[in-house]
Protein backbone atom coordinates (compact mmCIF):
# COMPACT_ATOMS: atom_id res chain seq x y z
CA UNK A 1 0.00 0.00 0.00
CA UNK A 2 2.97 2.35 0.52
CA UNK A 3 3.87 2.05 -3.14
CA UNK A 4 2.45 4.85 -5.27
CA UNK A 5 2.76 4.76 -9.05
CA UNK A 6 4.29 7.73 -10.80
CA UNK A 7 0.94 8.50 -12.45
CA UNK A 8 -0.84 8.62 -9.08
CA UNK A 9 1.82 10.87 -7.55
CA UNK A 10 1.67 13.22 -10.55
CA UNK A 11 -2.16 13.30 -10.35
CA UNK A 12 -2.12 14.25 -6.68
CA UNK A 13 0.52 16.94 -7.23
CA UNK A 14 -1.38 18.29 -10.24
CA UNK A 15 -4.60 18.43 -8.23
CA UNK A 16 -2.76 20.31 -5.48
CA UNK A 17 -1.33 22.77 -8.02
CA UNK A 18 -4.79 23.42 -9.44
CA UNK A 19 -6.06 24.05 -5.92
CA UNK A 20 -3.40 26.69 -5.33
CA UNK A 21 -4.08 28.30 -8.74
CA UNK A 22 -7.85 28.60 -8.18
CA UNK A 23 -7.35 29.86 -4.63
CA UNK A 24 -4.69 32.42 -5.67
CA UNK A 25 -7.15 35.10 -6.97
CA UNK A 26 -8.27 35.61 -3.36
CA UNK A 27 -4.90 37.29 -2.78
CA UNK A 28 -5.62 39.82 -5.55
CA UNK A 29 -7.75 42.95 -5.42
CA UNK A 30 -11.22 42.97 -7.03
CA UNK A 31 -9.91 45.25 -9.80
CA UNK A 32 -7.09 42.83 -10.58
CA UNK A 33 -9.55 39.92 -10.77
CA UNK A 34 -11.79 41.90 -13.13
CA UNK A 35 -8.76 42.70 -15.31
CA UNK A 36 -7.91 39.00 -15.55
CA UNK A 37 -11.51 38.17 -16.47
CA UNK A 38 -11.56 40.89 -19.15
CA UNK A 39 -8.34 39.56 -20.69
CA UNK A 40 -9.72 36.04 -21.22
CA UNK A 41 -10.18 35.40 -24.98
CA UNK A 42 -13.76 34.94 -26.15
CA UNK A 43 -13.00 31.47 -27.55
CA UNK A 44 -11.71 30.23 -24.19
CA UNK A 45 -14.20 29.16 -21.47
CA UNK A 46 -13.82 31.61 -18.59
CA UNK A 47 -13.83 28.90 -15.91
CA UNK A 48 -10.52 27.52 -17.20
CA UNK A 49 -8.63 30.66 -16.16
CA UNK A 50 -8.65 31.22 -12.37
CA UNK A 51 -10.08 34.70 -11.79
CA UNK A 52 -12.85 34.30 -9.22
CA UNK A 53 -12.46 35.03 -5.55
CA UNK A 54 -14.52 34.07 -2.54
CA UNK A 55 -17.51 36.38 -2.16
CA UNK A 56 -17.66 37.99 1.27
CA UNK A 57 -21.03 37.87 2.97
CA UNK A 58 -23.04 40.72 4.40
CA UNK A 59 -21.48 40.39 7.84
CA UNK A 60 -17.94 40.65 6.44
CA UNK A 61 -18.14 43.53 3.93
CA UNK A 62 -21.28 45.31 5.06
CA UNK A 63 -24.40 45.93 3.00
CA UNK A 64 -28.19 45.92 3.15
CA UNK A 65 -30.52 43.27 4.55
CA UNK A 66 -34.23 43.46 3.71
CA UNK A 67 -37.09 41.04 4.37
CA UNK A 68 -40.14 41.46 2.12
CA UNK A 69 -43.59 39.99 2.60
CA UNK A 70 -46.18 39.29 -0.08
CA UNK A 71 -49.32 41.37 0.50
CA UNK A 72 -51.90 38.57 0.51
CA UNK A 73 -54.81 41.05 0.49
CA UNK A 74 -53.44 42.80 -2.60
CA UNK A 75 -52.84 39.43 -4.26
CA UNK A 76 -56.41 38.40 -3.45
CA UNK A 77 -57.80 41.61 -4.96
CA UNK A 78 -55.73 41.03 -8.09
CA UNK A 79 -57.04 37.48 -8.42
CA UNK A 80 -60.63 38.69 -7.93
CA UNK A 81 -60.16 41.27 -10.69
CA UNK A 82 -58.74 38.63 -13.00
CA UNK A 83 -61.68 36.36 -12.16
CA UNK A 84 -64.13 39.18 -12.90
CA UNK A 85 -62.50 39.81 -16.29
CA UNK A 86 -62.64 36.08 -17.12
CA UNK A 87 -66.35 35.96 -16.22
CA UNK A 88 -67.00 39.08 -18.34
CA UNK A 89 -65.22 37.41 -21.29
CA UNK A 90 -67.30 34.24 -20.93
CA UNK A 91 -70.50 36.28 -20.79
CA UNK A 92 -69.58 37.92 -24.08
CA UNK A 93 -68.75 34.58 -25.68
CA UNK A 94 -72.00 32.93 -24.57
CA UNK A 95 -74.08 36.10 -25.20
CA UNK A 96 -75.60 35.91 -21.71
CA UNK A 97 -76.59 39.13 -19.93
CA UNK A 98 -76.66 38.77 -16.11
CA UNK A 99 -79.28 40.59 -14.11
CA UNK A 100 -77.66 43.54 -12.35
CA UNK A 101 -74.17 42.93 -13.77
CA UNK A 102 -71.22 41.27 -12.01
CA UNK A 103 -70.93 41.83 -8.25
CA UNK A 104 -67.54 41.74 -6.52
CA UNK A 105 -67.10 39.95 -3.18
CA UNK A 106 -64.03 39.98 -0.89
CA UNK A 107 -62.84 36.65 -2.31
CA UNK A 108 -64.81 36.21 -5.51
CA UNK A 109 -67.60 37.44 -7.78
CA UNK A 110 -71.29 36.74 -8.14
CA UNK A 111 -73.93 37.21 -10.83
CA UNK A 112 -77.59 36.42 -11.21
CA UNK A 113 -78.85 34.56 -14.31
CA UNK A 114 -82.56 33.70 -13.79
CA UNK A 115 -83.00 32.02 -17.20
CA UNK A 116 -82.28 28.26 -16.97
CA UNK A 117 -81.30 27.99 -20.63
CA UNK A 118 -78.74 30.77 -20.22
CA UNK A 119 -77.34 29.09 -17.10
CA UNK A 120 -77.01 25.79 -18.98
CA UNK A 121 -74.83 27.55 -21.55
CA UNK A 122 -72.89 29.53 -18.95
CA UNK A 123 -72.10 27.06 -16.16
CA UNK A 124 -69.83 24.65 -18.13
CA UNK A 125 -67.70 27.60 -19.22
CA UNK A 126 -67.52 28.99 -15.67
CA UNK A 127 -66.51 25.63 -14.23
CA UNK A 128 -63.57 25.55 -16.65
CA UNK A 129 -62.12 28.45 -14.64
CA UNK A 130 -61.75 26.13 -11.61
CA UNK A 131 -58.30 24.81 -12.49
CA UNK A 132 -56.91 21.93 -10.39
CA UNK A 133 -54.02 22.68 -8.04
CA UNK A 134 -50.87 20.81 -9.01
CA UNK A 135 -47.86 19.85 -6.93
CA UNK A 136 -44.36 19.35 -8.31
CA UNK A 137 -44.04 16.03 -6.44
CA UNK A 138 -47.47 14.39 -6.48
CA UNK A 139 -48.99 16.15 -9.50
CA UNK A 140 -52.66 17.08 -9.21
CA UNK A 141 -53.85 17.35 -5.62
CA UNK A 142 -57.58 16.99 -6.31
CA UNK A 143 -58.25 20.52 -5.03
CA UNK A 144 -59.48 23.41 -7.19
CA UNK A 145 -58.47 27.06 -7.27
CA UNK A 146 -62.07 28.31 -7.59
CA UNK A 147 -65.34 27.06 -6.08
CA UNK A 148 -68.32 27.52 -8.46
CA UNK A 149 -71.76 27.23 -6.84
CA UNK A 150 -75.39 27.79 -7.91
CA UNK A 151 -77.90 29.28 -5.49
CA UNK A 152 -81.55 30.23 -5.46
CA UNK A 153 -83.07 32.51 -8.12
CA UNK A 154 -80.20 31.84 -10.53
CA UNK A 155 -77.47 33.22 -8.24
CA UNK A 156 -74.02 32.02 -9.34
CA UNK A 157 -70.99 32.55 -7.10
CA UNK A 158 -67.32 32.00 -7.94
CA UNK A 159 -65.12 32.02 -4.83
CA UNK A 160 -61.35 31.70 -4.51
CA UNK A 161 -60.59 28.64 -2.36
CA UNK A 162 -58.14 28.71 0.55
CA UNK A 163 -55.85 26.06 -1.03
CA UNK A 164 -55.97 28.05 -4.26
CA UNK A 165 -54.84 31.23 -2.51
CA UNK A 166 -52.04 29.37 -0.70
CA UNK A 167 -50.86 27.94 -4.01
CA UNK A 168 -51.03 31.37 -5.64
CA UNK A 169 -48.96 32.90 -2.83
CA UNK A 170 -46.36 30.15 -3.26
CA UNK A 171 -46.12 30.78 -6.98
CA UNK A 172 -46.08 34.55 -6.45
CA UNK A 173 -43.08 34.24 -4.11
CA UNK A 174 -41.21 32.09 -6.64
CA UNK A 175 -41.97 34.55 -9.45
CA UNK A 176 -41.09 37.56 -7.28
CA UNK A 177 -37.68 36.06 -6.44
CA UNK A 178 -36.78 35.94 -10.14
CA UNK A 179 -38.01 39.50 -10.73
CA UNK A 180 -36.12 40.80 -7.68
CA UNK A 181 -32.96 39.02 -8.80
CA UNK A 182 -33.09 40.76 -12.19
CA UNK A 183 -33.68 44.11 -10.51
CA UNK A 184 -30.81 43.77 -8.05
CA UNK A 185 -28.43 42.47 -10.74
CA UNK A 186 -29.26 45.52 -12.88
CA UNK A 187 -28.08 47.76 -10.00
CA UNK A 188 -24.55 46.46 -10.52
CA UNK A 189 -24.21 44.77 -7.13
CA UNK A 190 -22.08 41.69 -6.50
CA UNK A 191 -23.49 38.28 -5.58
CA UNK A 192 -26.79 39.24 -3.92
CA UNK A 193 -28.54 36.59 -1.85
CA UNK A 194 -32.28 36.33 -2.59
CA UNK A 195 -34.18 33.40 -1.12
CA UNK A 196 -37.54 32.34 0.21
CA UNK A 197 -38.13 32.69 3.95
CA UNK A 198 -41.24 30.92 5.19
CA UNK A 199 -44.43 30.74 3.15
CA UNK A 200 -44.81 34.36 2.05
CA UNK A 201 -41.52 36.17 2.75
CA UNK A 202 -38.37 36.84 0.75
CA UNK A 203 -34.94 37.57 2.23
CA UNK A 204 -32.72 39.91 0.21
CA UNK A 205 -29.10 40.52 1.21
CA UNK A 206 -26.94 42.78 -0.95
CA UNK A 207 -23.30 42.89 0.21
CA UNK A 208 -21.53 46.19 -0.36
CA UNK A 209 -24.70 48.28 -0.84
CA UNK A 210 -24.93 51.01 1.79
CA UNK A 211 -28.12 52.66 0.49
CA UNK A 212 -31.05 50.65 1.90
CA UNK A 213 -33.58 53.32 0.96
CA UNK A 214 -32.87 52.98 -2.75
CA UNK A 215 -32.88 49.19 -2.39
CA UNK A 216 -36.34 49.33 -0.79
CA UNK A 217 -37.61 51.57 -3.57
CA UNK A 218 -36.30 49.20 -6.23
CA UNK A 219 -37.61 46.07 -4.52
CA UNK A 220 -40.92 47.33 -3.18
CA UNK A 221 -42.39 48.80 -6.36
CA UNK A 222 -44.68 46.48 -8.25
CA UNK A 223 -43.77 48.19 -11.57
CA UNK A 224 -47.00 47.12 -13.24
CA UNK A 225 -47.06 49.11 -16.48
CA UNK A 226 -50.25 49.45 -18.53
CA UNK A 227 -51.35 51.55 -21.47
CA UNK A 228 -55.04 52.58 -21.42
CA UNK A 229 -57.14 55.29 -22.97
CA UNK A 230 -58.52 58.11 -20.85
CA UNK A 231 -62.29 57.58 -20.69
CA UNK A 232 -64.42 59.90 -22.80
CA UNK A 233 -67.68 61.48 -21.56
CA UNK A 234 -70.60 59.07 -21.79
CA UNK A 235 -68.56 55.93 -21.12
CA UNK A 236 -70.31 53.42 -18.84
CA UNK A 237 -69.20 53.75 -15.22
CA UNK A 238 -68.66 49.98 -15.08
CA UNK A 239 -65.89 50.35 -17.67
CA UNK A 240 -64.19 53.32 -16.01
CA UNK A 241 -61.67 53.44 -13.15
CA UNK A 242 -60.59 56.60 -11.35
CA UNK A 243 -56.81 56.98 -10.97
CA UNK A 244 -54.51 59.74 -9.66
CA UNK A 245 -52.63 61.62 -12.36
CA UNK A 246 -49.12 62.93 -11.85
CA UNK A 247 -49.64 65.60 -14.53
CA UNK A 248 -52.79 66.83 -12.72
CA UNK A 249 -51.05 67.12 -9.35
CA UNK A 250 -52.53 63.89 -7.99
CA UNK A 251 -56.14 64.61 -8.98
CA UNK A 252 -58.28 61.66 -10.05
CA UNK A 253 -58.99 61.23 -13.77
CA UNK A 254 -61.26 58.62 -15.45
CA UNK A 255 -59.38 55.82 -17.20
CA UNK A 256 -60.85 52.93 -19.18
CA UNK A 257 -60.54 49.51 -17.57
CA UNK A 258 -59.60 47.97 -20.90
CA UNK A 259 -55.85 47.49 -21.11
CA UNK A 260 -54.30 48.04 -24.54
CA UNK A 261 -50.77 46.78 -23.82
CA UNK A 262 -49.07 45.65 -20.61
CA UNK A 263 -45.48 45.85 -19.46
CA UNK A 264 -44.91 42.16 -20.11
CA UNK A 265 -44.78 43.02 -23.84
CA UNK A 266 -41.74 45.28 -23.32
CA UNK A 267 -38.39 43.99 -24.56
CA UNK A 268 -36.27 46.97 -23.54
CA UNK A 269 -36.39 50.18 -21.51
CA UNK A 270 -33.53 52.70 -21.29
CA UNK A 271 -33.19 56.10 -19.59
CA UNK A 272 -32.64 59.07 -21.90
CA UNK A 273 -33.27 62.83 -22.20
CA UNK A 274 -36.05 64.50 -24.15
CA UNK A 275 -34.81 66.45 -27.18
CA UNK A 276 -37.53 69.06 -26.70
CA UNK A 277 -37.39 69.73 -22.94
CA UNK A 278 -34.07 68.05 -22.02
CA UNK A 279 -35.89 66.32 -19.13
CA UNK A 280 -35.12 62.72 -18.14
CA UNK A 281 -37.39 60.20 -19.88
CA UNK A 282 -37.53 56.45 -20.42
CA UNK A 283 -37.48 55.05 -23.96
CA UNK A 284 -39.22 51.70 -24.38
CA UNK A 285 -39.62 49.12 -27.11
CA UNK A 286 -42.32 46.46 -27.53
CA UNK A 287 -42.11 42.92 -28.84
CA UNK A 288 -43.98 41.98 -32.04
CA UNK A 289 -47.29 41.30 -30.27
CA UNK A 290 -47.11 44.47 -28.22
CA UNK A 291 -46.13 46.58 -31.25
CA UNK A 292 -49.10 45.28 -33.23
CA UNK A 293 -51.61 45.92 -30.44
CA UNK A 294 -50.11 49.34 -29.66
CA UNK A 295 -50.10 50.33 -33.33
CA UNK A 296 -53.71 49.22 -33.84
CA UNK A 297 -54.92 51.04 -30.71
CA UNK A 298 -53.16 54.31 -31.56
CA UNK A 299 -54.42 54.12 -35.14
CA UNK A 300 -57.99 53.89 -33.89
CA UNK A 301 -57.48 56.44 -31.09
CA UNK A 302 -55.93 59.41 -32.91
CA UNK A 303 -56.91 62.55 -31.01
CA UNK A 304 -57.56 60.70 -27.74
CA UNK A 305 -55.45 60.84 -24.58
CA UNK A 306 -53.40 57.72 -23.90
CA UNK A 307 -52.81 57.06 -20.20
CA UNK A 308 -49.48 55.51 -19.23
CA UNK A 309 -50.30 53.79 -15.93
CA UNK A 310 -47.58 52.65 -13.53
CA UNK A 311 -48.69 50.96 -10.32
CA UNK A 312 -52.22 52.40 -10.59
CA UNK A 313 -50.95 55.94 -11.13
CA UNK A 314 -51.14 57.84 -14.42
CA UNK A 315 -47.58 59.11 -14.91
CA UNK A 316 -48.39 60.70 -18.25
CA UNK A 317 -51.44 61.07 -20.51
CA UNK A 318 -50.34 62.51 -23.88
CA UNK A 319 -52.69 63.03 -26.83
CA UNK A 320 -52.18 60.55 -29.68
CA UNK A 321 -51.24 62.76 -32.64
CA UNK A 322 -50.55 59.99 -35.16
CA UNK A 323 -50.53 56.20 -35.20
CA UNK A 324 -47.45 54.77 -33.44
CA UNK A 325 -46.60 51.69 -35.49
CA UNK A 326 -42.85 51.41 -34.87
CA UNK A 327 -43.25 49.52 -31.61
CA UNK A 328 -41.38 52.07 -29.52
CA UNK A 329 -42.13 55.17 -27.52
CA UNK A 330 -41.18 57.14 -24.45
CA UNK A 331 -42.46 57.75 -20.92
CA UNK A 332 -42.15 61.22 -19.42
CA UNK A 333 -43.37 62.32 -16.03
CA UNK A 334 -41.13 64.97 -14.46
CA UNK A 335 -38.55 62.37 -13.47
CA UNK A 336 -35.19 63.01 -11.92
CA UNK A 337 -32.19 61.28 -13.47
CA UNK A 338 -32.16 58.70 -10.66
CA UNK A 339 -35.91 58.08 -11.00
CA UNK A 340 -35.59 57.56 -14.76
CA UNK A 341 -32.73 55.09 -14.24
CA UNK A 342 -34.65 53.17 -11.58
CA UNK A 343 -37.84 53.10 -13.68
CA UNK A 344 -35.89 51.67 -16.62
CA UNK A 345 -34.47 48.98 -14.32
CA UNK A 346 -37.94 48.11 -13.04
CA UNK A 347 -39.47 47.89 -16.51
CA UNK A 348 -36.65 45.73 -17.87
CA UNK A 349 -36.89 43.35 -14.92
CA UNK A 350 -40.67 42.99 -15.20
CA UNK A 351 -43.56 43.54 -12.84
CA UNK A 352 -44.00 41.79 -9.53
CA UNK A 353 -46.97 39.41 -9.30
CA UNK A 354 -48.13 41.08 -6.07
CA UNK A 355 -47.30 43.98 -3.81
CA UNK A 356 -44.36 43.43 -1.44
CA UNK A 357 -44.05 45.19 1.89
CA UNK A 358 -40.84 45.64 3.88
CA UNK A 359 -41.15 43.93 7.26
CA UNK A 360 -37.48 44.09 8.29
CA UNK A 361 -34.47 46.09 7.20
CA UNK A 362 -30.92 46.20 8.46
CA UNK A 363 -27.72 47.86 7.32
CA UNK A 364 -24.27 46.55 8.21
CA UNK A 365 -21.50 49.11 7.98
CA UNK A 366 -18.18 48.24 6.31
CA UNK A 367 -16.34 49.08 9.53
CA UNK A 368 -18.16 46.34 11.43
CA UNK A 369 -17.44 43.94 8.58
CA UNK A 370 -13.73 44.82 8.68
CA UNK A 371 -13.65 44.17 12.43
CA UNK A 372 -15.32 40.80 11.87
CA UNK A 373 -12.76 39.87 9.24
CA UNK A 374 -9.88 40.80 11.53
CA UNK A 375 -11.37 38.82 14.41
CA UNK A 376 -11.98 35.84 12.11
CA UNK A 377 -8.44 35.98 10.73
CA UNK A 378 -6.98 36.17 14.24
CA UNK A 379 -9.02 33.17 15.37
CA UNK A 380 -7.99 31.18 12.29
CA UNK A 381 -4.29 32.04 12.69
CA UNK A 382 -4.23 31.19 16.39
CA UNK A 383 -6.10 27.91 15.87
CA UNK A 384 -3.83 26.92 12.97
CA UNK A 385 -0.63 27.75 14.87
CA UNK A 386 -1.65 25.74 17.94
CA UNK A 387 -2.77 22.78 15.84
CA UNK A 388 0.46 22.82 13.82
CA UNK A 389 2.62 23.02 16.95
CA UNK A 390 0.69 20.23 18.65
CA UNK A 391 0.96 17.88 15.66
CA UNK A 392 4.66 18.56 15.19
CA UNK A 393 5.44 18.19 18.89
CA UNK A 394 3.45 14.98 19.23
CA UNK A 395 4.25 13.15 15.99
CA UNK A 396 7.48 14.70 14.75
CA UNK A 397 8.04 14.07 11.04
CA UNK A 398 4.61 12.51 10.63
CA UNK A 399 3.19 15.65 12.23
CA UNK A 400 4.97 17.70 9.56
CA UNK A 401 3.27 15.57 6.90
CA UNK A 402 -0.08 16.21 8.57
CA UNK A 403 0.59 19.96 8.69
CA UNK A 404 1.44 20.07 4.98
CA UNK A 405 -1.80 18.20 4.22
CA UNK A 406 -3.63 20.66 6.51
CA UNK A 407 -2.39 23.65 4.48
CA UNK A 408 -3.50 21.96 1.25
CA UNK A 409 -6.84 21.21 2.92
CA UNK A 410 -7.49 24.92 3.62
CA UNK A 411 -6.35 25.87 0.11
CA UNK A 412 -8.80 23.34 -1.38
CA UNK A 413 -11.66 24.89 0.62
CA UNK A 414 -10.94 28.37 -0.77
CA UNK A 415 -10.43 26.99 -4.28
CA UNK A 416 -13.77 25.18 -4.25
CA UNK A 417 -15.59 28.19 -2.80
CA UNK A 418 -14.08 30.39 -5.53
CA UNK A 419 -15.10 27.98 -8.30
CA UNK A 420 -18.63 27.55 -6.95
CA UNK A 421 -19.07 31.26 -6.23
CA UNK A 422 -19.96 30.45 -2.61
CA UNK A 423 -20.31 33.24 -0.06
CA UNK A 424 -18.02 33.35 2.97
CA UNK A 425 -19.75 34.58 6.12
CA UNK A 426 -18.53 35.00 9.68
CA UNK A 427 -19.97 31.56 10.64
CA UNK A 428 -18.18 30.27 7.53
CA UNK A 429 -14.87 31.34 9.06
CA UNK A 430 -15.88 29.40 12.16
CA UNK A 431 -16.53 26.43 9.87
CA UNK A 432 -12.98 26.69 8.47
CA UNK A 433 -11.53 26.70 11.98
CA UNK A 434 -13.65 23.66 12.86
CA UNK A 435 -12.59 21.75 9.73
CA UNK A 436 -8.95 22.39 10.64
CA UNK A 437 -9.54 20.42 13.82
CA UNK A 438 -11.49 17.64 12.10
CA UNK A 439 -8.83 17.34 9.36
CA UNK A 440 -5.97 16.69 11.79
CA UNK A 441 -8.29 14.50 13.86
CA UNK A 442 -8.20 11.99 11.00
CA UNK A 443 -4.40 12.04 11.09
CA UNK A 444 -4.44 11.55 14.85
CA UNK A 445 -6.59 8.44 14.46
CA UNK A 446 -4.24 7.03 11.81
CA UNK A 447 -1.05 7.81 13.72
CA UNK A 448 -2.32 6.41 17.01
CA UNK A 449 -3.35 3.24 15.21
CA UNK A 450 0.13 2.99 13.66
CA UNK A 451 1.68 3.43 17.10
CA UNK A 452 -0.48 0.66 18.55
CA UNK A 453 0.41 -1.71 15.73
CA UNK A 454 4.13 -0.94 16.13
CA UNK A 455 3.97 -1.58 19.89
CA UNK A 456 2.28 -4.90 19.13
CA UNK A 457 5.45 -6.03 17.34
CA UNK A 458 4.60 -5.37 13.70
CA UNK A 459 7.25 -4.18 11.28
CA UNK A 460 7.20 -0.52 10.26
CA UNK A 461 5.64 -1.24 6.85
CA UNK A 462 3.03 -3.55 8.32
CA UNK A 463 2.21 -1.09 11.12
CA UNK A 464 1.73 1.83 8.67
CA UNK A 465 -0.45 -0.24 6.36
CA UNK A 466 -2.56 -1.54 9.26
CA UNK A 467 -2.89 1.99 10.70
CA UNK A 468 -4.33 3.41 7.47
CA UNK A 469 -6.57 0.42 6.75
CA UNK A 470 -8.08 0.03 10.21
CA UNK A 471 -8.48 3.75 10.92
CA UNK A 472 -10.17 4.44 7.60
CA UNK A 473 -13.48 2.86 8.65
CA UNK A 474 -13.61 5.07 11.75
CA UNK A 475 -12.68 8.17 9.74
CA UNK A 476 -15.33 7.38 7.13
CA UNK A 477 -18.05 6.85 9.75
CA UNK A 478 -17.27 10.03 11.67
CA UNK A 479 -17.08 12.18 8.53
CA UNK A 480 -20.29 10.64 7.18
CA UNK A 481 -22.26 11.58 10.29
CA UNK A 482 -20.85 15.12 10.21
CA UNK A 483 -21.66 15.34 6.50
CA UNK A 484 -25.29 14.36 7.15
CA UNK A 485 -25.58 16.95 9.91
CA UNK A 486 -24.08 19.62 7.63
CA UNK A 487 -26.53 18.74 4.85
CA UNK A 488 -29.45 19.15 7.25
CA UNK A 489 -28.11 22.56 8.28
CA UNK A 490 -27.78 23.54 4.61
CA UNK A 491 -31.27 22.54 3.53
CA UNK A 492 -33.16 23.61 6.66
CA UNK A 493 -31.09 26.62 7.67
CA UNK A 494 -30.90 30.07 6.13
CA UNK A 495 -28.43 32.94 5.91
CA UNK A 496 -25.38 32.51 8.19
CA UNK A 497 -26.36 28.93 9.09
CA UNK A 498 -26.17 27.91 5.43
CA UNK A 499 -22.85 29.75 5.11
CA UNK A 500 -21.44 27.64 7.93
CA UNK A 501 -22.88 24.47 6.39
CA UNK A 502 -21.34 25.13 2.96
CA UNK A 503 -17.84 25.57 4.37
CA UNK A 504 -18.22 22.55 6.64
CA UNK A 505 -19.40 20.32 3.75
CA UNK A 506 -16.45 21.37 1.58
CA UNK A 507 -14.08 20.82 4.50
CA UNK A 508 -15.35 17.28 5.06
CA UNK A 509 -14.96 16.42 1.36
CA UNK A 510 -11.40 17.74 1.16
CA UNK A 511 -10.43 15.97 4.37
CA UNK A 512 -10.69 12.59 2.64
CA UNK A 513 -8.22 13.76 -0.01
CA UNK A 514 -5.70 15.49 2.23
CA UNK A 515 -5.77 13.66 5.57
CA UNK A 516 -5.83 10.18 4.03
CA UNK A 517 -4.61 10.08 0.42
CA UNK A 518 -2.05 12.90 0.51
CA UNK A 519 -0.65 11.97 3.91
CA UNK A 520 -0.31 8.35 2.85
CA UNK A 521 1.52 9.41 -0.32
CA UNK A 522 4.01 11.55 1.61
CA UNK A 523 4.64 8.73 4.11
CA UNK A 524 5.09 6.24 1.24
CA UNK A 525 7.60 8.49 -0.56
CA UNK A 526 9.43 9.10 2.71
CA UNK A 527 9.72 5.36 3.38
CA UNK A 528 11.04 4.62 -0.12
CA UNK A 529 13.67 7.34 0.29
CA UNK A 530 14.75 6.93 3.95
CA UNK A 531 14.15 3.19 4.57
CA UNK A 532 13.71 3.77 8.36
CA UNK A 533 13.96 0.97 10.91
CA UNK A 534 11.33 2.32 13.34
CA UNK A 535 8.38 4.67 13.60
CA UNK A 536 9.70 8.26 14.14
CA UNK A 537 7.36 9.10 17.02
Amino acid sequence: MLRFSTAKVVSILLLTLLGFLFAAPNLLSPDARKAIEASIPAWLPSWIVPHKGVVLGLDLQGGSHVVLEVDVNDLTRTQVNILRDDVRRILRETRVAPQGGIGVMPRGVQLRVPNQADRDKLMPKLRELAQPITNAVIGQTGLATIDVTEGADGLVQLTLTEPGLVDRVRRAVAQAIEVLRRRVDAMGTTEPSIQRQGADRILVQVPGLQDPQRLKEILGKTAKLQFRFVAEPGTSSADVEMMPSRDAGGQQIPVERRVIVEGEDLVDAQPAFSQQTNEPIVNFRFNVRGAQRFGQATSEGVGRRLAIVLDNEVVSAPVVQTAITGGSGQISGRFTVQQANDLAVLLRAGALPAKLTVVEERTVGPGLGADSIQAGKLATYVATIFVVLFMFATYGLFGLFANIALIVHVVFIFALMSILGATLTLPGIAGIVLTIGTAVDSNVLIYERIREEAHAGRSIVSAIEAGFERAFATIFDSNSTMFIAALILFFLGSGPVRGFAVVFILGILTTVITAVTMTRMMIGLWYRWARPKSIPF
